[in-house]
């Protein structure tokens, strides 16, 4: 391996505090590495993408593909999962940060998703930051003491099993260029994480795992598949002892969901129901047409119409194959100060958590600890063993069902509601945080996704409101226009106009953008204000 830092990676970033013991020589030589040998295929992945979104625009609609009929009829089954991942029957997730990462590990569930996308703000420090906190994880040496309370905190006795979610394809390290192009955000956090922990994890009796967010289709899981094989090869471990939980968040991957495992299959853990991304995708691939026009958000729920159907052919697909079928996320958090609110609350995660180990998920997503014991009492009762791979929902799941769209009211304060959690969201996104609570609910970029794809394909189609109101352009800005007069009362930052103004952007714009993600980070990147890094030091 390389002693000197390769001249050929540029890295232009502000100085963060123990940044060299992850930037090192032999760890950027090996991410380099990746994105030498697979970033062009990523580049034409992204690119197909918008070849078919122009397809559906033009009037296809998401179906299963013909040509990998013979993958979905096979009788194959994915490799033997690790013991630590065979019962998953609460999962928490969260950001980087160094209290976050602790608090999670300790507080009961049986995994933590350690989440480098939707519940982080893709900032430096936050980025690298987090690798030091997971480096040191497996190290030992994960304590934390808060600077303002004194408090003192330590990794427990029994901590949950760790996952790690990187950036999707999509996504950019905007600090990082290797031979002159933008290194992808998803090989920097995948790159980094496995080359600094993956021997210490194996020798904890534990392993290198990972959620795959975002992904489109099997040709995009065999990319992963292919980096895993190379990175494992690289680093002398065995294959397949790379793990993956592919989240099912969009709607063509919906249709795709046998292939994906299949192309993962040495690596495969299992499929998650990435609930909030899903509506994300589903408004975006197909919102352009009248025929899918939506309902209030709030109207979207697991159950019924298109995300009930997905959420039965995840866990039928998934049981075929051996692999575990996680459901959705509890965004819901503790509303303090109002007991008969917070059990309102804790009486809907509840609901929600019953009605999946009732289908057949092996297990399920939670966003606060508080909301751990709920999970864990649903699952225990209902779910005995450790998963529930024998069980699988009858009946089969077709292409209308998987498209029928939920029925509800259209109405201003739907719209309101996406203007007030978009703004906020956006605004604290662009200050550096990812995970944020909002309105008693623990919201991600997700959220903030569905809130203005929503507002776009309603000013789009001009859809009628309950009370007979077109959504036009002009609604809408003055609908913000109200929203923000309180918004800069209760919550005003210097960030606060900027994250309104690119959001009435992407809501009015003509042309429905891929990811929020995309330019806010631009915003984010933009800012050169700190000391910066010209290499690894």
């Amino acid at each position: 391996m390389s002693a000197q830092i390769d001249p050929a990676i540029r890295i232009d970033a502000p100085a963060i505090p123990r940044a060299s013991e992850i930037l090192t020589a032999d760890a950027l030589a090996f991410v380099a590495g990746l994105h030498r040998r697979f970033d062009s295929r990523r580049r034409a992945l992204l690119a197909a993408r918008a070849e078919r979104q122009a397809r559906f625009d033009a009037g296809e609609l998401p179906d299963f593909l013909a040509e990998t009929a013979d993958v979905r009829a096979g009788e194959w089954r994915v490799a033997p999962i690790p013991a630590d991942l065979q019962d998953r029957r609460v999962e928490i997730t969260g950001p980087v940060d160094r209290k976050m990462i602790i608090n999670a590990l300790n507080c009961g569930a049986r995994v933590f998703m350690a989440d480098f996308e939707d519940a982080s703000s893709p900032t430096w420090a936050n980025m690298i930051e987090g690798q030091v906190n997971l480096k040191d994880r497996w190290a030992g040496r994960l304590t934390h003491t808060d600077a303002k309370s004194g408090k003192s905190y330590a990794l427990g006795p029994n901590p949950a099993v760790l996952i790690i979610r990187p950036r999707g394809w999509h996504l950019p390290e905007r600090h990082v260029e290797i031979d002159g192009q933008t290194i992808s955000g998803a090989l920097f956090d995948f790159g980094l994480y496995l080359f600094h922990n993956a021997k210490a994890a194996l020798a904890a009796g534990s392993g290198p795992y990972f959620y795959l967010p975002k992904l489109e289709s099997h040709l995009e899981a065999r990319l992963w598949n292919d980096v895993f094989v190379h990175a494992q090869a690289e680093l002398g471990l065995a294959r397949g002892t790379i793990k993956a939980t592919v989240l099912i968040e969009t709607i063509p991957a919906a249709f795709e969901m046998d292939e994906i495992i299949y192309e993962l299959r040495d690596h495969m853990a299992g499929l998650n129901c990435g609930r909030w991304d899903y509506i994300f995708s589903f408004i975006k691939r197909l919102g352009r047409r009248p025929a899918f026009l939506t309902p209030n958000r709030g109207a979207m729920v697991m159950g019924k119409a298109f995300l009930g159907a997905y959420s039965k052919k995840l866990i039928q697909t998934c049981h075929r194959r051996g692999a575990f079928a996680m459901g959705g996320m509890a965004a819901q958090i503790p509303v303090k100060g109002d007991p008969a609110a917070n059990e309102a609350a804790f009486a809907r995660v509840r609901a929600d958590k019953e009605r999946e180990a009732r289908e057949g998920h092996d297990g399920t997503w939670v966003a606060h600890p508080d909301l751990v014991p709920v999970a864990m009492e649903v699952f225990d009762r209902l779910m005995p063993a450790p998963n529930q791979l024998d069980r699988a929902p009858a009946g089969e799941v077709t292409q209308a069902q998987m498209l029928e769209v939920h029925e509800g009211p259209r109405t201003e304060e739907g719209m309101r509601e996406n203007i007030r959690v978009g703004v906020r969201y956006t605004q604290a996104w662009l200050e550096g945080r990812g995970a944020v609570p909002l309105y008693n609910l623990m919201e991600d970029a997700a959220t903030a996704e569905i809130s203005r794809t929503q507002l776009w394909q309603w000013v789009r189609l001009r859809a009628a409101l309950d009370d007979g109101r077109a959504v036009t352009p002009d609604l809408f800005s003055r609908l913000l226009d109200q929203e923000m007069a309180a918004l800069r009362r209760d919550f005003f930052t210097d960030r606060l106009e900027d994250a309104a103004g690119l959001f009435a952007d992407m809501v009015l714009s003509p042309h429905l953008v891929e990811f929020l993600t995309l330019p806010a980070y631009e915003l984010i990147a933009g800012n050169r204000s700190e000391p910066r890094l010209r290499a690894a030091s």
